[in-house]
């Protein structure tokens, strides 16, 4: 279920990267994945929004802060499909989130707020217009899902759960590990063939205790078809790697952790689905 047209209410539909040099954010990603890119802001409004193609079809956004600014530091931004911005804000605040930028209109494309949960993870909330989220997700080179990190598992299954009706379900992993997924009953997305239910509409993982600072934090991953070569080429590129390639034990998949010249982080995973 690799092309969508849409999502629904409660759904992960969209990503955004914000950049103090969002044309060399470009550069970077276009030449990793294959990307094509365009600024889709008109020339009177402030900053730049690149919608970033594969194959035609929409997969990802980067650009500036809104209203033109640069941020502290480069990152990448998970976008929830909700079919009233200003009433989803409204629920976020009532379970215990925040509003960091209320509900604005950026340009035709939609209708969109900056919130965080309890535990600080900052996300997007996504009333569509000109824009109905990634056009494409769960192929090579193209988003696929999108993982919290939190120092509070239980309070994040209680926010997401009264802000957007998910529910939990554990994946083990092995050793002990183990992933908690959040559900949308109904929802139906992924691939038929993959190792998790097709509800499932993100991950989440504790924050690691040993760490010093380890905020709470949404994160992307890209799913691609060669690690290794993902890897190298991000090197080549300006890149780092946060982690070399790793495996997750008890599914079909290899991870690496990588950084953009920038600084912002996310994931490559190359997985191997049944045929």
């Amino acid at each position: 279920m690799s092309e969508r047209d849409g999502f629904q209410d409660g759904v992960p539909c969209w990503i955004s990267g914000v950049f103090a040099d969002p044309e060399k954010a470009v550069g970077f990603y276009t030449e990793l994945f294959g990307w094509t890119a365009a600024d889709v802001l008109p020339a009177d409004e402030p900053g730049s929004y690149f919608v970033c193609k594969l194959r035609g079809r929409d997969v990802a956004a980067l650009g500036t802060e809104p209203g033109g600014g640069a941020p502290k530091h480069a990152d990448w931004g998970t976008c929830i499909w909700v079919d009233d911005a200003d009433a989803t804000a409204e629920k976020v605040t009532s379970a215990g989130g925040g509003v960091i930028i209320a509900p604005f209109d950026l340009s035709d494309l939609a209708r969109m707020a900056i919130v965080k949960d309890p535990q600080g993870a900052i996300f997007c909330l996504w009333q569509p217009q000109g824009n109905r989220g990634a056009q494409l997700v769960n192929e090579p080179r193209a988003w696929s899902m999108s993982p919290l990190t939190s120092p509070d598992p239980e309070a994040s299954k209680s926010f997401y759960g009264a802000a957007f009706g998910w529910t939990t379900d554990a994946m083990e992993l092995g050793g002990g590990a183990e992933v908690t997924m959040f559900l949308l009953p109904g929802f139906e997305g992924g691939e038929p063939a993959q190792p998790v239910p097709r509800e499932v509409v993100a991950t989440m993982v504790p924050s690691d205790p040993s760490a010093s600072e380890q905020p709470a934090h949404w994160s992307v991953d890209f799913w691609v078809d060669d690690l290794d070569a993902t890897v190298a080429r991000a090197s080549e590129l300006g890149g780092k790697t946060v982690a070399p390639p790793y495996e997750i034990p008890g599914v079909s998949m290899t991870q690496a952790v990588l950084a953009d010249p920038e600084g912002a982080s996310f994931s490559a995973t190359q997985l191997k689905i049944p045929s």
